[in-house]
């Protein structure tokens, strides 16, 4: 089966951009859903890329986009909210369950092959003592993590989408992403900007399975033709903590990592504390408590399926660093 032609949900994102970059590099004709053609083209202007304006939770508005298309790579989420204070269950579910299911039945509907469905490695139940992979069960914590626990929903209903569809849908579970083109930022992106700043007083014991958004980008292209129909694939790299990513960019950067530890029961305090001061002043928690509560985690991943099915490899942190801080640089950040 050939593949020529490819729709990325969230081309503006960590991963959408890096993943559309990397398809047009390799020949691929790539429509990348966004909702702002200015950021689009501020971002990723002179990429090849053609920019389909619309939002996820209104598939059928941009549905005939998908005419013509033979990949569908769903990236888009909603997640970087609800690290923030807020109800945001309903439009997060609305946005990372209900909204997925529609843009692949309007895929399927339209004659696309396959889907590459981006869910989370936060879905799996990890074990301190022995690295997790995807026969591990479903993870406690998504009860608590309300993200986590979408990607769950989403990947049950495609098991059952499956049951009777013929299309072939294959779920990447990224690990913690971090790498450049993180225009928003992400979390992962803020704590190099905050460290670069000199902003932290301290680091937090905590940390999570690591990756580069450019290596999950590649896995994910590989897993159109070598994925198999309704597997799972963690695609998450080695646990990395803070203080390593807080010690490599002091290499780099030459800005000091910070020296203080903060125990896990005061990050947790100061990060409820933050979270309820910002709810009542409807500002921002730079320490939202979901995120803390995932990094004291630590979860522990195996990609073994992914390198041997999908070839997946994982570079350097100390690579992922440099680019990241280049691109930060380039675009007036730093």
């Amino acid at each position: 089966m050939t593949f020529h032609t490819a729709f990325v949900t969230g081309a503006t994102g960590l991963l959408g951009s890096n993943l559309a970059k990397a398809l047009v590099s390799q020949g691929w004709q790539v429509k990348g859903l966004v909702r702002s053609i200015d950021k689009a083209k501020r971002f990723l202007g002179n990429s090849g890329i053609e920019f389909i304006q619309g939002d996820i939770e209104d598939v059928a508005a941009f549905a005939i986009a998908l005419e013509g298309v033979d990949v569908v790579f769903h990236t888009a989420a909603f997640f970087r909210e609800y690290y923030q204070p807020g109800h945001h269950w309903e439009k997060m579910k609305r946005i990372n369950v209900d909204a997925t299911m529609e843009l692949i039945k309007a895929a399927e509907a339209r004659g696309v092959k396959r889907t590459v469905f981006t869910s989370s490695s936060g879905v799996i139940q990890t074990n301190p003592n022995q690295a997790a992979n995807e026969t591990a069960p479903y993870s406690k914590f998504a009860q608590k993590n309300l993200y986590f626990k979408t990607k769950v929903l989403a990947e049950q209903e495609i098991y059952r989408f499956l049951e009777t569809s013929h299309m072939d849908v294959v779920m990447i579970l990224p690990g913690w992403m971090m790498g450049p083109r993180d225009a928003a930022p992400t979390s992962a992106g803020q704590l190099v900007l905050d460290l670069l700043a000199s902003k932290l007083p301290g680091i937090i014991d905590g940390g999570a399975s690591l990756a580069d958004a450019r290596d999950v980008a590649a896995a994910m292209i590989t897993a159109v033709e070598r994925g198999k129909r309704g597997e799972r694939y963690i695609v998450a790299g080695p646990l990395t903590t803070m203080k390593d990513i807080a010690l490599e960019l002091e290499v780099i950067s030459g800005v000091k990592a910070p020296t203080m530890e903060i125990p896990d029961s005061m990050a947790l305090s100061i990060a409820w504390l933050l979270e309820s001061w910002a709810g009542l002043t409807n500002g921002i928690n730079p320490m939202p408590l979901a995120g803390i509560q995932t990094l004291l985690e630590k979860a522990f991943l195996c990609s073994t399926k992914a390198e041997l099915e999908l070839g997946a490899t994982f570079r350097p942190l100390r690579d992922t660093l440099k680019d990241t801080v280049l691109w930060y640089q380039s675009h007036s950040y730093i």
